[in-house]
């Protein structure tokens, strides 16, 4: 009798606790906060939160985060913003998911979402389905910000709208690391500064050592009607990944992105290692990619497979000085006033600027661009299994022979495209 009341003892003490759901209201939820435990989740009735979210030394585990969410997600609850606290507060966090919710900002000056920069880490945060909108008292106020070292966050399916910057990931002076993220279906719109800005990496911590590269996809970056007071700021712009060591493999993945409307910079500035492919660009008022030196220099880069319509430069490359690395531009479809400048170029069809395409439904923008014009002919064989390794290229599974230039229209873009708030 004594070994089975051990045996079980010791099967209690070894199983993992079990998981709570938690029903909160805007009353009672900050109490329960202090309660959650892997595993477990915080389920928000509706209702208006004045209190905000502050996420401070909690801990999930792999395959069991931490999860707050609306209770019912038709129903979001609305976290409204108070004087000189960021709404969504993260401090020493790992394995969070924070889903379904409100964030107004009501032009507080502050931040929606921060992982702040006294926090030691914030690591495996899944931000989604969030409504953020109205931080834009200036364009330092963000709508998701990372000032603490940040590893393996998911930022999906959110709204960002009427904000000073949708997202800025990373130091200003290069250090607190973003690494390994996936940027997914965002929208973002009417910010006074950056949709999105990463910003350059001095250093990266040795846990780090493997390659881990972000991924920026399906996401929609429009600076179109961006509100009075906004800031000549691209709408995406990525700094360099660290130039030696720990980090210095790895690589920025954008694609499948719509770039749309900048009044006063390019759509895209990048430098660094960076892959952009699959992308359209559209801009009625300047130019649209721009790799040029910023921090760093241009790095290692493949430009290909992107629909770039804009009024002034298409795609620009500038290198700098003897650097020994190479920007490879190949199979675009690019309209514009100057379509080319530099980089490595093949296989690309440069067109003149077609002003008439931009009232084109996206999946009738490169029909619109080659009407008139010879079909164009298919990519080659050895550059379609070089391109084959980047992930969710178009060459995967055509039925119909290689690809010819230009991007494609993903079925994910298109429902970031037509998403509601």
């Amino acid at each position: 009798m004594r070994r089975i009341v051990c045996a079980l003892l010791v099967f209690c003490l070894a199983a993992p606790a079990m998981a709570i759901d938690y029903h909160a209201n805007p009353d009672d939820y900050r109490h329960l906060l202090r309660r959650l435990q892997p595993g477990d989740r915080l389920l928000l009735a509706p209702g208006d939160y004045l209190q905000g979210l502050p996420l401070h030394h909690l801990s999930g585990r792999a395959g069991q985060p931490i999860v707050i969410e609306s209770g019912n997600p038709t129903a979001r609850p609305r976290f409204i913003a108070r004087p000189r606290v960021n709404t969504v507060s993260l401090v020493d966090v790992r394995y969070v998911s924070v889903r379904d919710l409100e964030l107004d900002g009501q032009n507080q000056p502050v931040d929606a979402v921060k992982a702040e920069g006294h926090s030691r880490f914030a690591d495996f945060i899944t931000l989604e389905r969030l409504y953020i909108h109205d931080y834009a008292a200036s364009q330092q106020n963000v709508g998701i910000s990372t000032k603490c070292p940040a590893f393996g966050w998911v930022v999906k399916d959110n709204r960002i709208e009427r904000v000073g910057t949708g997202m800025y990931f990373g130091d200003a002076d290069g250090s607190d690391a973003f690494v390994s993220g996936v940027i997914e279906s965002n929208r973002i719109s009417h910010t006074l500064g950056y949709s999105l800005q990463i910003k350059h990496q001095k250093i990266r911590a040795a846990e780090y050592a493997d390659r881990h590269d972000t991924v920026i996809r399906y996401n929609v970056f429009s600076k179109q009607g961006a509100p009075a007071g906004a800031q000549p700021r691209p709408n995406v712009l990525l700094g360099h990944l660290p130039l030696t060591g720990v980090g210095s493999a790895d690589r920025y993945l954008v694609y499948g992105n719509l770039f749309w409307h900048n009044l006063g910079e390019a759509l895209l500035q990048a430098e660094g290692r960076v892959a952009v492919y699959d992308n359209l660009f559209v801009n009625r008022s300047g130019d649209a990619i721009h790799i040029q030196p910023h921090n760093d220099v241009p790095r290692d880069m493949a430009i290909f497979s992107n629909t770039v319509l804009a009024s002034g430069e298409g795609i620009r490359v500038r290198r700098a000085g003897n650097a020994a690395y190479r920007q490879h531009v190949i199979g675009n479809v690019v309209a514009a006033a100057i379509p080319f400048q530099g980089g490595e170029a093949a296989h690309n069809l440069a067109l003149a600027y077609r002003a008439d395409c931009l009232s084109n439904s996206l999946s009738g923008l490169n029909p619109c661009l080659l009407a008139g014009h010879p079909s164009p002919r298919r990519l080659p064989d050895a550059l379609v299994r070089e391109l084959a390794v980047y992930p969710d290229w178009q060459s995967a599974g055509l039925p119909d022979g290689n690809p010819t230039p230009g991007a494609r229209l993903p079925a994910a873009l298109v429902r970031t495209v037509g998403a509601a708030p």
